[in-house]
């Protein structure tokens, strides 16, 4: 036990004296720099501190530069006398610099406003004309806390600690070269500054925490529209997951017909269609593999996963529901309907109907328009509603509707537009091409 206790205090000797040798390394790293760091300004009061701080270090230091008297034993020296004043004036002078420094550069101007105390302290017999209480004169010593505070605002707390611990010891170091007849305590300045520091730590934290939350928000914010739009465009894939498996089911039955509607098909007619048939039948399994999955998480019925994707010829049935609530919709069509692509038709569909639901949850008792353009190469979608007659209630959470529809839109490479109208209403306008012969490019302008 005796050597074990002797070993733990071997290495805990050896852990003491490599972190006593690691304290001028982590000073020099933490306090040994001339980097920028100004004070941000406030968010009501702008720059109005700033301006008040500069004010204060002048008044200080024209008081700083009253309080100094110095004194000497033989009155026959006037050159003497003049050159110490003009020193302790300097230091004075260097004292105000360096609270006005610190708005922009506290560690700086923390080692100036040290040097400065501690030099204007020791320089001749200097003598402070105040009681014996501050090492240092009251203008001085609150320009130095005003220096620290700033500090303590801008750097982490362990350099804060680490400029009054050494602002202490130069306090210590100057009192051994104070006269005899004045012995004046560390006391009081080691309570103002400690003050100052734990003040101007608490505010960084407490700033620090603000701006950590702002980022969380931010984050919190991202991941949610992020999540909403991968729901959205799992949405998406499952519809278009039915309109795709449909038509490739189609090619598949069709290869499968053709050589019987033919007389006497050809051995190259019947080996063609084999393979056309071939492939819509893997290319089908292919799409329901990948696919597919989207309708485990699915919450549906069997009956409502297998049914037919709605399309503008549902039109009617919809807008008969949404006047079941209440809501007075009225709707137009302009040119001359034709068949669509399926795609172009269940997003037309969608976006109509996602349209009517945002009018439904955010404008209350609105009246609705609903206008319908078939137009050479292109459908044209345009909802409107009026201000609402009552306040809307709370939206629980975050809806899909307008990132729904610029999902659609997009995928057609088509325009959408959304926004607020002159008379306090809402306004939806999809453009939608007809003509899916040509993909659209990535980046491509919609035509």
């Amino acid at each position: 036990m005796r050597r074990v206790s002797e070993g733990g205090g071997t290495r805990g000797g050896l852990r003491l004296w490599e972190a006593v040798r690691a304290v001028p390394r982590t000073l020099r790293k933490d306090l040994w720099t001339v980097a920028r760091d100004p004070l941000p300004s406030l968010r009501w009061l702008g720059r109005l501190p700033h301006a008040h701080a500069v004010l204060f270090a002048v008044l200080m230091g024209l008081a700083n530069v009253n309080q100094y008297e110095p004194q000497f034993e033989s009155p026959t020296a006037p050159a003497a006398t003049t050159a110490v004043a003009t020193a302790v004036t300097l230091l004075v002078v260097l004292q105000s610099g360096a609270a006005v420094l610190a708005l922009s550069r506290p560690v700086p101007a923390w080692w100036l406003s040290t040097l400065a105390l501690f030099l204007a302290r020791t320089v001749g017999e200097t003598k402070i004309s105040h009681a014996p209480l501050w090492s240092w004169s009251f203008p001085g010593i609150a320009l130095h806390t005003l220096v620290l505070f700033l500090l303590a605002l801008r750097v982490r707390p362990r350099v804060a600690a680490e400029a009054l611990g050494l602002t202490l010891l130069s306090g210590l170091a100057a009192l051994a070269f104070a006269a005899p007849a004045q012995q004046p305590s560390l006391l009081q300045d080691a309570v103002t500054c400690t003050t100052a520091v734990v003040v101007g730590a608490s505010l960084r934290g407490r700033r620090v925490a603000r701006s950590q939350l702002v980022e969380q928000e931010v984050r919190t914010a991202d991941e949610r529209a992020r999540r909403t739009l991968l729901e959205e465009r799992n949405r998406i894939a499952r519809e278009l997951h039915d309109v795709v498996a449909h038509h490739m089911s189609v090619i598949s039955i069709q290869a499968q017909v053709a050589p019987h509607l033919v007389k006497e098909p050809t051995d190259e007619l019947k080996e063609n269609l084999a393979g056309i048939r071939e492939n819509a039948v893997e290319a089908l399994t292919e799409l329901r593999r990948v696919l597919g999955v989207l309708r485990s998480e699915d919450a549906s019925s069997d009956g409502v996963r297998h049914a037919p994707q709605p399309t503008l010829g549902r039109l009617d049935e919809l807008v008969g529901k949404v006047r079941g609530t209440g809501l007075a919709v009225i709707t137009e069509t302009t040119g001359e309907p034709r068949p669509l692509p399926p795609g172009v038709d269940l997003s037309a569909f969608r976006i109509v109907q996602e349209a009517l639901s945002n009018a439904m949850r955010h404008a209350p008792g609105a009246a609705v328009r609903v206008d319908i353009g078939y137009r050479s190469g292109g459908l044209t979608l345009r909802v409107t509603n009026s201000a609402p007659e009552r306040p809307a209630p709370p939206s629980p959470g975050a809806g899909h509707g307008l990132l729904g529809m610029h999902e659609r839109t997009a995928m057609l490479g088509g325009e959408l537009a959304t926004g607020p109208t002159p008379d306090g209403g809402y306004e939806v306008t999809a453009i939608l091409p007809t003509d899916t012969t040509k993909p659209a490019e990535p980046g491509e302008d919609a035509p």
